[in-house]
């Protein structure tokens, strides 16, 4: 089992998580579409040759993003990445997958 953290602005939350539980993520027991999420700020600056989908190259933006966490299955793992860079707006998502102990 993974845990899968991402950020995504407001206008994708709803769209991202729903790729994400339709490729299996957010299961546990007998429960479906299960996540924990939270707004929150982020930060980042445009290099030179990307393509933001917020803010300006070479200028540090502030933004409201979710944070948003799901567990998914070892089995399910990169379909469920595959679908969050599918669905997110960001040219590079920022996420972050850690695999769980089973205690």
């Amino acid at each position: 089992m993974f845990k899968l953290c991402f950020f995504v602005p407001p206008s994708h939350l709803e769209a991202v998580k729903q790729a994400l539980f339709a490729a299996g993520g957010g299961r546990v027991g007998a429960y479906d579409h299960c996540c924990w999420q939270v707004l929150g700020q982020g930060q980042f600056r445009p290099l030179p040759g990307s393509q933001p989908f917020i803010g300006s190259t070479g200028e540090v933006e502030y933004v409201g993003e979710w944070r948003v966490e799901l567990v998914v299955a070892d089995h399910l793992i990169e379909p469920a990445i595959a679908a969050l860079k599918a669905s997110h707006p960001y040219e590079t998502p920022a996420y972050e997958a850690w695999r769980l102990a089973d205690l």
